[in-house]
Order: C-alpha cells, then structure tokens, then sequence
C-alpha cells in the first residue's frame, strides 16, 4: 500500500538516498535483486512484476528523459535490453515480450524521476481472471530466485563481462 500511495516516491530531484533506482547499485546483487552491471546501466527484477522475469534496465544517472541519455547510455540501455530478452528466452520460454519506457507521471511512470526501460515476458494465455476480478497477480517464483537463475544464465556471469557484447544470435 505505501508502494500505490506514493510513499517515498522520488521526486525529479530526488537522486541518491531518495530514489530507489540510485540505491541499488550500492547494494549487492541479491539484496538489490540486480541481475547484471554495465559501464553505465544496470538490469534489475521489477519489485512489481506483470509478469515473472520482468526486468527494468535503468541508467546509474538520475536522468527522468530518454532525451537526456548520453550516446554511451542509450547504445547501453539497448544492448543490456537485448541481452535481457536473449537471457530470457533462454531461462523461461517466453513467446514475446513487452518492451517500453513510460515517461512521466501521466504516461503512467510508476517512478518517473528515474528513466527505466520495462522487458515483459509474456507467454499465450498469460492473462488470467486473477489480475481483473483479484486484481493480483500469481508468480510461479520468488524475485530473489529469478533473479540468480537470470543472472547465471547472463553472458560472461562470473567473468566480469557486462553482456552487452553478446552476438546476435537467440
């Protein structure tokens, strides 16, 4: 409830301790639930998942607008957005994926002050009477355990590698 009350919720100006997109890299990758590290974005579980293995992949700056990302952040924010759906197909299966940035409150932003780029999974049939009568949703898996089988299947997890070099196949 304090999560759809706005509690805490980051204003534009609100970097470091007061956005939750600028703390997770200080923590570790379980604690943050991260699942890789770039030079200058990162992949981290969505704490409010549509579906499960649904990853953000967010800038380390505090930038609200894509049209303010460095040429180095955009090429990044793409390839780690490639790379979380090629590590995905690979981990779960999915049909297809939803992928996008809602920017600004009224686009539906749930933390606009801090950019992130949503990769969805979706599978045929995945919506069910439980999001619409229940207004829940039911995940097979706990974050934490996504996450490490994600980050394990990661190119280069374990060798430093980032993942945003990974070839184009998958």
């Amino acid at each position: 409830m304090a999560y759809i009350g706005g509690q805490d919720k980051p204003t534009d100006a609100d970097a470091g301790p007061g956005c939750p997109f600028c703390r997770i890299p200080a923590l570790s990758d379980e604690d943050g639930l991260v699942v890789a590290r770039g030079e200058t974005a990162y992949v981290v579980m969505n704490l409010y998942p549509y579906n499960s293995g649904h990853v953000l992949v967010c800038p380390y700056r505090h930038v609200a607008d894509y049209t303010d990302l460095t040429d180095a952040e955009v090429a990044e924010v793409a390839a780690l957005t490639r790379t979380a759906m090629r590590v995905l197909r690979a981990v779960s299966g999915p049909h297809g994926f939803n992928l996008g940035m809602n920017q600004g409150d009224v686009a539906g932003a749930g933390i606009a002050a801090h950019l992130h780029q949503h990769v969805v999974p979706r599978w045929g049939g995945d919506s069910n009477f439980l999001p619409i009568v229940g207004r829940s949703r039911a995940l097979p898996e706990l974050l934490g355990d996504t996450r490490a089988r994600l980050a394990a299947a990661w190119p280069g997890a374990g060798t430093g590698g980032t993942g945003a070099d990974v070839d184009a196949k998958g």
